[in-house]
Formats: structure tokens, C-alpha cells, sequence
């Protein structure tokens, strides 16, 4: 039986051959490999933290600074490591990122980094994030590694986000609640009522709302990407068929 780090790397092997197509690591990254509406990766720190959207802006970017952090060092080294070792070395590169973070963490936002909680640490557990080290920056130059592990890390913030503020929404009726543990006083104002004396849905703050919501931008991901099909689908249909040049061989030259 596969672990999960595993599936990720297998799933990942198509979008892992040594490539210079920017637009496409872009496009896999936000939308079409996306680490947490395709992938399905990451669902434990994504299902307990995403109350409110601080948290999920926190977490999401802990997780996108190791992301790119991990996939330029794998990179640089990815020609000087053994296969024998090349698993723990990056698990190694992975968990001194993730201490860094931890340490800026518990400088500058405090409060933040004891909500969070032993969700920091286990960001080296992440599956996506030792995927695409394993996968795409072991076989890459460092531009391309860059980027691929900034947009995978966006796509999955994105999709953190978008979860927090639907059940911040619909759980407390506010949004951007609390945003000074990450951004200090200036965001001490940027809490929106959304509903007024509304009565909280304890069912979306806790994590049975969470599958719910991601469930819901699952389907919707998945609707798009339908409907966009049949739409390439009619238009080729109305296209018609390409012409073909029927080439005449006669064998005589006139």
C-alpha cells in the first residue's frame, strides 16, 4: 500500500519532466495540479485551521515560504545527492525551513503561531511540499523549481483562504476577524460585520463544516473544467473536420 507522499509524487511525475514552460507551471500550480482541489493534500492542517481567514492566511503562507524555500535548495543540490539518501536529505531541507518559520513565528506573531499550533511543525509532514521537491525540483534548474514551488504554495493558500472565509462567513457572519495576530495594529479595523446580530453556525466553525465547504469548491472546480470541455468540444465541432491534402503520386515528372 502507498503512503501519501508517495500518490503525490506519482500523481506529480506527468507535470515533473525537465521543462522551461512557464505558463504551464503556472497553470498546474493555480488550477489544473492544484494541491488542494486535485491533489486533495494537506486536508489535515486545511479541515482545522480554516475557521477564519487569519488562520487560513497564516498557515498558507508558512506553507508557501517552505514550498519555494525547499524546492530552490533541493534544486541546488540536485545533482550532488545520491539516490540512497536523496528522501531524507529533503525531508532534512524541508524541516530546517519549517523550524525557520516557527522561530519567525513565535518573534513576530505570537498569538498567531499559538492558534495554529502544532500545525506549524507539521508542515514538513505536508505531502505537497515533499511531491514536488521529490518530483519536479530534484529534475530542475532553479528558476523553474522556484517557481513551480510558489505557485503550488499559492494555489494552495488560495484554495485556504477562499475555505476560511466561507466559514468564517457563515459561522460568525464577519470576515477579516482578528487580522492584527498577522499584520499588527494597522489591521486592527479591517473586521467586517458582515450580518448584523447574527447568530453563530458553530457547524461551520468546526471541522464537519470544513469537509462541507471544500466539498462544495471541489464540485465547483470540477464544474468549470466541464463546462470549459464541451465548449472546446462544440468549437471543434463547428470547426469541422480539418482538411486533408490528398498528395497524387504518378511517378512521372511533367
Amino acid at each position: 500500500m502507498k503512503t501519501s507522499a508517495e500518490i503525490a509524487t506519482d500523481e506529480s511525475v506527468p507535470e515533473s519532466k525537465p521543462s522551461a514552460n512557464y505558463a504551464e507551471i503556472i497553470y498546474n500550480g493555480i488550477w489544473k495540479n492544484n494541491p488542494a482541489l486535485v491533489q486533495l493534500l494537506g486536508l489535515c492542517p486545511m479541515l482545522a485551521v480554516t475557521s477564519t481567514v487569519v488562520n487560513a492566511l497564516g498557515l498558507g503562507l508558512a506553507t508557501l515560504v517552505v514550498l519555494v524555500g525547499s524546492n530552490i535548495a533541493v534544486s541546488l543540490i540536485r545533482n550532488y545527492v545520491a539516490d540512497a539518501v536523496r528522501l531524507p536529505a529533503f525531508v532534512m531541507i524541508i524541516a530546517s525551513f519549517t523550524t525557520c518559520i516557527e522561530l519567525i513565528m513565535q518573534a513576530y506573531t505570537y498569538e498567531l503561531y499559538q492558534i495554529l499550533g502544532i500545525f506549524i511543525p507539521l508542515i514538513v509532514t505536508n505531502c505537497a511540499i515533499l511531491g514536488r521537491a521529490d518530483a519536479f525540483a530534484s529534475r530542475n534548474p532553479v528558476l523553474p523549481s522556484a517557481l513551480d514551488g510558489f505557485m503550488m504554495g499559492l494555489g494552495f493558500m488560495v484554495i485556504l483562504v477562499t475555505l476560511g472565509a466561507m466559514r468564517e462567513l457563515i459561522g460568525q457572519g464577519t470576515l477579516f476577524s482578528d487580522m492584527q495576530l498577522l499584520f499588527g495594529d494597522m489591521a486592527i479595523h479591517w473586521k467586517w460585520v458582515v450580518f448584523e446580530n447574527y447568530p453563530n453556525v458553530l457547524f461551520a466553525v468546526l471541522p464537519p463544516g470544513a469537509f462541507i465547504g471544500l466539498g462544495l469548491l471541489i464540485a465547483g472546480k470540477n464544474y468549470l473544467d466541464e463546462r470549459e470541455k464541451k465548449r472546446i468540444a462544440l468549437q471543434k465541432a463547428q470547426d469541422g473536420p480539418s482538411e486533408s491534402k490528398r498528395v497524387r503520386v504518378t511517378g512521372q515528372v511533367s
